[in-house]
């Protein structure tokens, strides 16, 4: 039987199968390319299909970088890791498009988790671990199936503490599906990086990703008050079988008043209304990185119980062999090592 690729024709038929994947999230969304388009970005959407059937899927952006024009893959392609004829026939399509893009390499960060079997697959298909990491590849993740008192229970102490105080500091919460919300939530955000020495994304960046999940009713922005004062905002986004905590920031004042920790239940409750299952905090670090920048901000995440999932790092697909190795792979091994990363 023959595999076709096709460019993807709507969103109705993408997200079908999208969601029908109970690894996918919205980084492999239609909406998230969508994001990419407002700012002006060349993106590709493709369909695999057999018999007229859609049997795998990938999305990818072109970056015009310092280090290497390239296509972006974060969290796919989506499709049955156990069908090889699948595999390949979506892997030689992203080889196409990549060459026809004019593309150094091509990356990939998986929905996979990362196993020798994993791996492997992407060895038969001539891809390489990447210098770089592309997206998160260590989250945090917490089970949905359970109750709000079996996750209170599963709790470290000190957050269920933190909860209690914020309880009782008459904290109230606000939701709001309005792009020019964002505004603030990037003011804060300049504070909270400055903090937390983090590279802080331009408002534009923000309100049009906000904008393009709000539109279908797939983003809310979480903020808790105190004499009508914000302590704490998330920028959370609700696709498929997952609530993601894609942003979060924070005042001095809310650090105190804890803010943070009644914004997550809140997008919980509301995460299980939609029936999705799994809330992603997205990155942590390892316990004993005492050092990283994020440990601390790790150590708040844990405390809500997490499972801890490790996917398979970013893969590259190197299409133009002396252009990657003298200059992206040097610039990337550099940056890797100031960075910390």
């Amino acid at each position: 039987m023959t595999i076709k690729l096709r460019d993807a024709k709507n969103k109705k038929e993408w997200d079908g199968f999208v969601t029908s994947h109970e690894e996918a999230n919205f980084l492999q969304s239609w909406d998230f390319y969508e994001f990419h388009k407002a700012r002006g970005e060349e993106i590709v959407r493709r369909i695999a299909e057999k018999d007229g059937k859609i049997v795998g899927v990938y999305a990818g952006e072109v970056e015009h970088a310092k280090r290497g024009r390239h296509m972006a893959i974060a969290g796919g392609p989506i499709l049955d890791w156990g069908d090889k004829k699948v595999i390949k026939a979506v892997f030689d399509d992203i080889r196409e498009q990549g060459k026809t893009l004019g593309c150094v390499f091509v990356r990939v960060r998986p929905q996979c988790e990362n196993n020798e079997k994993n791996l492997g697959i992407f060895r038969e298909n001539g891809l390489k671990k990447a210098p770089m990491y592309l997206s998160v590849e260590y989250a945090g993740v917490l089970d949905l199936t359970k109750t709000e008192e079996e996750i209170m229970v599963g709790m470290r102490q000190r957050l269920r503490r933190a909860l209690r105080k914020g309880a009782k500091n008459d904290i109230k919460i606000e939701k709001s599906t309005d792009p020019k919300d964002i505004h603030t939530f990037y003011e804060i955000q300049l504070q909270t990086a400055k903090r937390h020495d983090f590279y802080a994304f331009s408002e534009d960046f923000l309100t049009k990703q906000f904008e393009a999940f709000a539109t279908n009713g797939e983003a809310v922005l979480y903020t808790a008050k105190h004499d009508g004062e914000i302590l704490a905002q998330n920028f959370m986004i609700f696709y498929g079988n997952e609530a993601s905590y894609h942003y979060g920031v924070s005042s001095e004042l809310g650090t105190k008043l804890s803010g943070a920790p009644l914004l997550h239940m809140e997008a919980m409750r509301d995460a299980r209304e939609r029936g999705i299952k799994r809330y992603n905090f997205w990155g942590i670090v390892d316990e004993n990185d005492t050092k990283h920048r994020f440990y601390g901000v790790s150590v708040f995440k844990r405390g809500f119980g997490v499972d801890e999932l490790k996917y398979l790092p970013a893969q590259d697909l190197i299409l133009k062999p002396f252009e990657y190795y003298t200059k992206t792979w040097l610039i990337e091994t550099f940056r890797k090592k100031v960075r910390h990363v």
